[in-house]
């Protein structure tokens, strides 16, 4: 079965503008796309991947504070 988290991040290829713009709309699509897609509730997703091994605490950590800074960017 395939995680949906990291599919995000690596999923099919979407064309983009020059800079980090381009990359932050890149990112801002993706988003969009797994969030249209996902079914579930994303707390218990992602204890089940710390559960069984499939995603570290170190990665949850960094996924977490970058999760954190798009928050304020976003003002979320």
């Amino acid at each position: 079965m395939s995680n949906p988290l990291f599919n995000l991040l690596g999923g099919q290829q979407v064309p983009q503008m020059p800079g980090p713009l381009g990359n932050f709309a890149n990112l801002a699509q993706r988003f969009q796309q797994f969030r249209t897609n996902y079914k579930g509730d994303p707390r218990q997703e992602v204890q089940r991947l710390l559960d069984n091994g499939q995603m570290s605490q170190q990665q949850y950590n960094y996924l977490r504070g970058m999760a954190q800074q798009l928050m304020g960017i976003l003002r979320l």
